[in-house]
């Protein structure tokens, strides 16, 4: 493990984050092998056999929502709409992302807490993949309920891009849909940190990007779906704190230009229902198995599984 913190932090330090759904998988299955070293090979192979299904959505993912563009018009007025008539009121008719950049931003200089407002948004490249490969390691059984509601979170934000492809404000500002110029800040703060090589891939990673995959905000959508997964883990009193997580998301996302405030919220309904789907899907599942088994007819043929402590776990 030691090894490859060093090796992680030297890549991370020269090359940026692991974006790349296949980098990013050989990171985490080198984290898996050094975490459970020693043990026989097919468990570490039974890592590939899991997680692969999960870099061919993050590859489908990377590869077509940049044609996402190119088949429709782009959305640009309605989102500015549903801003000015939610926020109008206390922002003299501005979004909330030129209200806030008119009062924070300093072109010639960098603030200290944009450095804050860049780590939460590279977060989002580690944060639920980061859960996931933690569960995985400890609770394979958690790990698949987090993994369900995350596909079913990332379908259905993929396919909004094509169906209604929405532009952010930095771009609505470009073609002259906003009065003001809205820069790109969400990735500013780096200079403050002077991680350059750091965040050299998120910057060709955002140019290489569909510019116009604002609706749903998935940067929110799944920072709340953390969260919410260890809400009902946790005693209340530690929800406060979870809670911050996803409003400094929104705030980044806001401020830096990277999304309205209307795809917040959408995401955020977006992840009501990926855990709603999923529920319904679980409960289903439960209630055949409970029904075949008082038919006494086996649902699934016996599978002995390796958990995290060495032992084997039966189930059926």
């Amino acid at each position: 493990m030691g090894c490859w913190v060093a090796l992680f932090v030297a890549a991370v330090l020269s090359w940026g984050l692991p974006t790349d759904p296949v980098y990013a998988f050989l990171w985490l299955w080198a984290l898996a092998v050094a975490w459970r070293f020693g043990r026989p090979w097919r468990e570490h192979l039974a890592f590939a056999r899991d997680w692969v299904p999960v870099v061919l959505l993050l590859t489908l993912y990377n590869l077509s929502r940049g044609f996402a563009d190119n088949i429709r018009t782009p959305h640009v007025t309605e989102m500015i709409d549903a801003d000015r008539w939610m926020f109008g009121w206390m922002t003299g008719g501005e979004v909330p992302t030129v209200w806030l950049q008119q009062r924070l931003y300093v072109p010639d200089d960098v603030q200290w807490w944009e450095a804050l407002v860049s780590m939460v948004y590279l977060s989002h490249f580690v944060a639920s993949l980061g859960t996931a490969i933690v569960l995985w390691l400890v609770a394979r059984h958690r790990w698949a309920q987090f993994m369900r509601r995350w596909f079913v979170l990332g379908l259905a934000g993929l396919a909004t891009y094509f169906v209604y492809p929405a532009a952010p404000p930095w771009w609505a500002a470009v073609n002259g849909y906003l009065d003001h110029s809205v820069p790109r800040l969400s990735l500013r703060g780096g200079q403050e940190l002077g991680m350059h090589g750091a965040f050299s891939i998120v910057k060709l990673g955002q140019a290489a990007a569909n510019p116009v995959a604002a609706m749903p905000s998935l940067h929110t959508a799944y920072a709340l779906m953390v969260v919410l997964f260890f809400a009902l883990m946790v005693r209340k009193r530690w929800w406060p704190l979870l809670a911050l997580y996803p409003l400094a998301m929104t705030f980044t996302l806001v401020y830096s230009g990277e999304h309205y405030v209307i795809d917040v919220l959408v995401g955020w309904a977006y992840v009501v229902f990926a855990f709603t789907v999923v529920w319904l899907g679980e409960r289903w599942w439960r209630e055949r198995r409970a029904r075949t088994a008082a038919d006494g007819t086996p649902v699934r043929a016996e599978q002995r599984e390796p958990s995290a402590d060495g032992s084997v776990r039966t189930s059926v």
